[in-house]
């Protein structure tokens, strides 16, 4: 635990973050160089975006860990989550005795402290929950801070200092480091919770729903009595914790379940537009620029959020309608002779099928291309076997990748891509499981057509198939 009294002393001026290269880490060293603090790091391998983010932030990166990147000793250094004992670093920094902290530990002391704390978590819906909340208070001149696990459009990136009173932070579940496995949530000193969803997922360090659903527990049990629990009305295990709070609960919902709804929804090429309700009275007429029904929950958790800050209806809605999105939820990557291409970051067989039906939605009638890779702690073990032969319903077409790293399941059962194309052709969905990313592409180049609509579901970078498919794309147009 870091003492407070040090926190602000002319000693800490060098900052060491050990793993900068993740996105969370990375966006934590541009916020404390913003700070006025010397900031530097290491990782084994910085691949884009993160090489170039730091690069422009000039922040030097060592590349592979060695000791003698600390030297001189940095006075503080952060020690990210994918490092344990063994690595070189870390034991040179216990064995020299140099202070160290993790990153929910940093960030709680040095942006969220004397702060309104607006936390948003739960398993689907955080970051562009976050990223909206933010907006809206940004758009209304609240200049709130933001810590966020993706790239804000509106923002050109993952953070913000701001100068208000108010901090959005996305609440991860995942653990805090190789001295903390407690989820990194516990640390923000919530005052505004936001609980979306609550399913079973990262299955390398919960063994099951309940382990999970423990550590929300614990959550909720930190927001103070004058804070507020805000959280989705249609999952019970959400419900659950209404009925633990010390604070005041909002809920939001279907009509006559929740505090919080939503009526007249209709969707154009331009977004989603729908009346809000709040506890039977109509609050307003809102459009925002993205698709789904999650995205309107999303919506309804940001509005919620902000009304509960004492913001009009007018503030929210500008900020609403003006919300440029988050990198790599229904990202358009590019478009050729007819052929659009969009990337997705959903994986959990929940986001994957909330995402095709918001893809069915801004594009009925065209034919719907999905390329699923299997990339996640919980996406390459069998955990979800049926769970995602659901899950592509609203897909014509599916072609499924390798499951990648299948070494690194523990010993779990691997998901068995075979088995799932399978499963999908019984239920007339054009299906196929490929060997390889370069067979991926090669067999969605054979089925593609003018009028299609391709969209990646991944959480990392599909092994360039983005860049891949639009290079072919053009060679193909160049030849007709």
């Amino acid at each position: 635990m870091i003492r407070l009294d040090l926190l602000e002393t002319p000693a800490l001026r060098r900052i060491y973050l050990a793993g900068i290269a993740g996105s969370a880490m990375g966006t934590l060293a541009a916020m404390l160089k913003e700070r006025g603090f010397e900031v530097s790091g290491s990782d084994e391998h910085v691949y884009p975006p993160m090489d170039r983010f730091l690069q422009e932030q000039r922040i030097p990166v060592h590349v592979g860990f060695d000791p003698g990147h600390l030297q001189p000793p940095p006075d503080l250094a952060v020690i990210g989550n994918a490092l344990s004992r063994g690595n070189p670093e870390v034991e040179y920094i216990l064995d020299e005795g140099i202070r160290y902290a993790s990153l929910p530990e940093v960030l709680r002391e040095f942006f969220i402290r004397g702060r309104t704390s607006i936390v948003v978590t739960g398993t689907h819906g955080k970051t562009t929950t976050t990223a909206l909340t933010a907006w809206i208070l940004t758009r209304s001149g609240r200049d709130p801070s933001l810590f966020l696990g993706g790239i804000a459009n509106n923002w050109g990136r993952g953070y913000h200092v701001g100068t208000g009173q108010h901090i959005v932070v996305e609440g991860d579940e995942y653990d805090t480091a190789f001295f903390d496995k407690g989820p990194k949530f516990l640390h923000y000193l919530p005052r505004v919770l936001v609980v979306n969803t609550i399913e079973f997922d990262h299955a390398d360090i919960y063994r099951s729903l309940d382990d999970i659903l423990t550590n929300f527990r614990r959550l909720v049990n930190l927001v103070p009595r004058k804070g507020v629990l805000i959280g989705w009305a249609g999952d019970r295990n959400v419900r659950d914790l209404f009925e633990r709070a010390h604070c005041p609960v909002v809920s939001f919902g279907e009509e006559g379940q929740a505090d919080w709804w939503a009526t007249g929804i209709a969707v154009d090429e331009r977004g989603t537009s729908f009346d809000a309700w709040f506890r039977g009275s109509h609050v307003g007429r809102f459009h925002v620029p993205l698709y789904g029904e999650h995205n309107v929950r999303n919506a309804l958790a940001a509005t919620a959020v902000c009304h509960w800050l004492g913001l009009t209806a007018e503030e929210i809605a500008a900020g609403l309608a003006s919300f440029a999105g988050v990198r790599r939820r229904l990202e358009v990557y590019g478009e050729v002779d007819g052929v659009l291409l969009l990337d997705d970051f959903a994986h959990h067989p929940t986001e994957v099928r909330e995402t095709l039906k918001a893809v069915r939605l801004r594009f009925p009638g065209r034919r719907i291309v999905a390329l699923f890779e299997p990339r996640t702690a919980t996406s390459r073990r069998a955990i979800f076997q049926q769970e995602y032969a659901r899950a592509f319903d609203a897909a014509d077409v599916v072609i499924i990748a390798p499951v990648h790293r299948p070494d690194k399941t523990g010993g779990d059962p691997v998901l068995d891509t075979a088995r799932l194309a399978a499963d999908l052709r019984s239920r007339a969905i054009q299906a196929w499981a490929e060997g390889s990313i370069d067979d991926v592409a090669r067999r969605t180049l054979e089925l593609l057509d003018r009028g299609d609509v391709v969209i990646t579901l991944s959480n990392g970078s599909f092994g360039g198939i983005h860049e891949k498919l639009l290079h072919a794309l053009r060679m193909r147009s160049q030849r007709t």
